[in-house]
């Protein structure tokens, strides 16, 4: 299982199937959290067949987990089941501020 400490996280990356819609509204909601918290993390939305390389870790629906791990290798992906309830993004976001190691467990699944 891949993790990476708070530290180390520059760049998360929502995903969904084409890079448009539901990633786009997740991404933003995150950014706006992620910049409240004065963290000093970028937070972008993709296609899941276009994840950048140097993203550290990846949020998407279970759906797409698997996936995102094969196009993502060396990043955490954290894996959600419902946009209205996106438990993922929350642990995410209190895993950053509390300096915590990020890994699957932050989300629904490894």
């Amino acid at each position: 299982m891949v993790t990476k400490r708070a530290d180390e996280v520059k760049l998360v990356v929502f995903v969904c199937e084409a890079g448009m819609g539901s990633s786009l509204i997740g991404a933003n909601q995150l950014k706006k959290r992620v910049k409240d918290a004065k963290l000093n993390v970028r937070v972008i939305h993709s296609p899941v067949n276009e994840i950048p390389a140097d993203t550290d870790v990846v949020v998407a629906h279970e759906g797409l987990a698997e996936r995102a791990r094969k196009v993502a290798p060396t990043a955490v992906v954290l894996t959600f089941r419902n946009f209205m309830n996106n438990t993922a993004s929350e642990q995410l976001l209190r895993s950053l501020v509390a300096g915590e190691t990020i890994g699957a467990e932050a989300g629904q699944s490894s």
